[in-house]
């Protein structure tokens, strides 16, 4: 049996979406963040670093943080979300990657200066938005070319990256002046496992 440990957030989602899309069986355990659960021992034994999500599975003895390690184990147990052939992999696994190092940390950073800090950091919030749009336009240009990231099929890159598209949507960070994003947006947006992802543990409410 998979374990996931996760709360509502856009890590979390992507490891829901996921196992929702390739229809596994799993044991959902809510980590409440606002209550200080991540940081009880417990959790800690799985994530030292003390963040979701963490994925266990009972049939391999692996234990996963990070949500692109999760989204890559998924894939290569079941052989889906992830193109069979070498060019196709590597699309997805370079936008996967995209993801982890830039795009996601990004508007991580941006969520902190404009939505948290209320010391209000005129210089960081200006950076983190000017590179949110930097980020927001190379994705655009590479959907204008393409109907998913890794090219014709949806994979664990188009998860990854909408686990934040979809809480940057919930913050008002518009990205709408990107149709080809905003239209990929929408169409991962409309594929049944993901509106039920989005919703595990809970729906987000707020950054």
């Amino acid at each position: 049996m998979l374990n996931l440990y996760t709360d509502s957030s856009p890590n979390g989602y992507k490891a829901t979406i996921a196992l929702e899309e390739l229809e596994l069986p799993y044991r959902l355990h809510h980590v409440r963040i606002s209550q200080g659960e991540h940081r009880q021992p417990g959790f800690l034994a799985l994530n030292p670093h003390g963040r979701i999500p963490v994925l266990s599975d009972d049939a391999t003895g692996i234990v996963l943080f990070e949500s692109a390690a999760i989204l890559l184990y998924l894939a290569e147990q079941t052989g889906k979300l992830l193109p069979a052939d070498a060019k196709g992999r590597w699309e997805a696994i370079k936008w996967l990657q995209f993801h982890s190092s830039s795009v996601g940390p990004i508007i991580g950073q941006r969520v902190n200066f404009e939505v948290f800090d209320k010391a209000r950091n005129p210089a960081a919030l200006e950076r983190y938005q000017r590179l949110t749009e930097d980020a927001f336009a190379v994705l655009d240009r590479r959907l204008a070319e393409h109907p998913y990231l890794a090219g014709d099929a949806y994979s664990i890159a188009d998860i990854a990256h909408f686990g934040w598209s979809h809480i940057a949507r919930v913050i008002d960070f518009d990205f709408s002046h990107h149709r080809h994003l905003s239209a990929w947006h929408e169409r991962v947006a409309a594929r049944p496992a993901v509106a039920k992802g989005i919703t595990l543990p809970e729906p987000a409410t707020g950054a």
